[in-house]
């Protein structure tokens, strides 16, 4: 792009740049605020700008959406992680902790005693999805991270929670999962999972 060498006096005040700015500005702003109006009237012809009133309604996410983690299961439903510690070492915001132990089954060398991920600091980026080599920790269960408490320890989600999502998608499909999620947010109890270890 060719730069001019010297601003006019139009270039130099930026006041059509400010007028043409305030006017797109106005545009979009009385195009929302009268469309919502036709909207509760029922006049807009579908279209104006949408609000999704959730958790009454729900947008169906795609096959690649990152929503919150799951630990993946085995058959025999333990848990898929070998205590690798690569998705804790990927990580960008260190949100993931994992104490590793000694498997009671001589074949497999370790598991994680305990694996936590703190949601106030994950920044969703996938890369702990990316780094494992055994495929056991994904973000395809199509859930937003929510609103889990009023304390920070209630957005840490320790082992059972992230293999209950896995057990629910399992039996009863993701669908069952976000209704879950739905009821939670909306005040309801979460699921309890007695599988959980």
């Amino acid at each position: 792009m060719r730069r001019p060498e010297e601003l006019g006096f139009r270039e130099r005040i930026y006041l059509p740049a400010i007028v043409r700015g305030l006017f797109v500005t106005g545009k979009r702003f009385w195009r929302n605020l009268l469309g919502h109006g036709f909207r509760q009237m029922n006049l807009d012809g579908g279209s104006s700008s949408v609000t999704i009133q959730y958790p009454d309604a729900q947008l169906n996410y795609g096959e690649g959406y990152r929503g919150a983690h799951r630990l993946t299961l085995k058959d025999d439903g333990a848990v898929n992680c070998t205590a690798c510690f690569l998705c804790a070492t990927a990580c960008p915001a260190r949100c993931i902790n994992i104490e590793a132990g000694e498997h009671p089954d001589n074949a497999v060398e370790k598991y994680p005693l305990r694996y936590e991920i703190d949601t106030l600091r994950c920044i969703y980026c996938g890369y702990c999805v990316e780094a494992c080599p055994c495929d056991a920790i994904r973000m395809d269960t199509a859930v937003h991270p929510g609103v889990s408490g009023y304390s920070r320890l209630d957005f840490i989600e320790d082992k059972a929670r992230l293999m209950g999502r896995s057990r629910v998608i399992g039996n009863e499909g993701r669908a069952a999962l976000m209704k879950d999620h739905a009821e939670q947010s909306a005040g309801d109890q979460p699921r309890t999972d007695p599988d959980s270890s």
